[in-house]
């Protein structure tokens, strides 16, 4: 680790302007390392810096020793990570490639899952064959994954669609998902656990009303959290009611997802949060609402950018109780003030 590798680690960090920057701060690659910081900001008063790392062994065992690199933050009076005493480094294995489909039109994401250690990989959502099976061909050629299964958050087209076409290419390929997906092999049911390779454990959470069959899954690897979450959760909304009511998206945004650990990063099926938080802005005029429209005018991407506590600060269909929403939508009653929120998030043209 080098004195430019400590500036620039120091320069990646979030501003104090903004509380919503990205919630995985990408660093410079120190050893060939893919670095990420979790936290928007570090506080004042933080005494330990927590690095998730994608490395080896020895290169471990090299940052272990890293007291000249802390001297060197510490020494950087202007640094946010001047009071850090502790540098706490774990080793993450599971990786996330995202795959945008129908960009312009759907705003669709597929997305590969990667245990490192085993290379085992899954597909989530493989929804438009002819930009997904590329992606997938040059992983499993180059010997980068094991393909070991699809996995379908709902039955709709735009997300179950491929399964076919990519079963063509790789038959006899695992399908994990809803009742009603095409080609579905499993149907786990809530709560039950499956693993991609050895060291991430998956979590099916049930979640119907977009479709009845939509399921999400939250992905563990050590301290690394994920949900994958289709169209029942976007960043800064939720998806419409197409076959269920507003009580069964209160329990599922509310009770069941908002209740993951804060720090689960967010992937959603479609990038919809410029138009979601415009909407939101309209009906909760608050600081992290502002700094998400900011962050949108920066940014086309927000996959994998924000968390769960990020959701509970920003979307207002996990907000309903908010005085603010409530009085902006003339409604009281936590399920009256979700049915209009989406009624009004339907009928927004802003």
């Amino acid at each position: 680790m080098t004195s430019a590798d400590i500036d620039g680690l120091v320069q990646a960090l979030p501003s104090k302007r903004s509380n919503y920057k990205p919630t995985i701060c990408k660093l410079p690659q120190l050893f060939g390392a893919a670095v990420s910081l979790p936290g928007r900001c570090v506080p004042p008063e933080a005494q330990t810096l927590h690095l998730n790392l994608n490395l080896t062994p020895t290169s471990i065992s090299i940052l272990r020793h890293m007291n000249f690199a802390l001297r060197a933050i510490r020494a950087t009076t202007a640094s946010p990570l001047r009071r850090v005493t502790t540098i706490n480094i774990q080793r993450r294995t599971m990786q996330i490639q995202s795959i945008p489909m129908w960009t312009g039109s759907h705003d669709n994401y597929a997305y590969v899952v990667i245990d490192d250690k085993t290379k085992d990989a899954m597909v989530v959502d493989p929804a438009n064959p002819p930009e997904v099976l590329p992606v997938l061909k040059e992983l499993i050629d180059s010997g980068k994954i094991n393909f070991k299964g699809i996995i379908n958050t709902h039955h709709h087209r735009d997300h179950a669609g491929g399964n076919a076409e990519t079963l063509k290419q790789y038959p006899h390929t695992p399908v994990i998902g809803g009742k009603d997906c095409d080609q579905v092999t499993t149907t786990p049911k809530h709560n039950e656990t499956f693993k991609i390779g050895e060291g991430i454990n998956v979590r099916a959470i049930h979640t119907p009303c977009h479709t009845q069959d939509s399921i999400c899954y939250f992905l563990e690897d050590g301290e690394e959290k994920v949900v994958f979450t289709g169209d029942t959760l976007f960043i800064a909304g939720c998806g419409r009611f197409f076959e269920g009511t507003a009580e069964e998206m209160h329990e599922a945004l509310n009770n069941r997802l908002g209740k993951l650990p804060e720090d689960t990063r967010v992937y959603p099926g479609h990038e919809y949060t410029k138009s979601n938080i415009k909407f939101g802005k309209s009906v909760l005029d608050t600081p992290a609402v502002r700094d998400l429209v900011q962050f949108c005018e920066e940014n086309e991407e927000t996959q994998g950018k924000f968390t769960i506590g990020d959701e509970l600060k920003h979307n207002v269909f996990m907000r309903i109780e908010d005085p603010e929403i409530q009085k902006a939508t003339g409604e009281t009653d936590p399920l009256k003030v979700m049915q209009k929120l989406r009624d009004m998030k339907n009928n927004f043209r802003g």
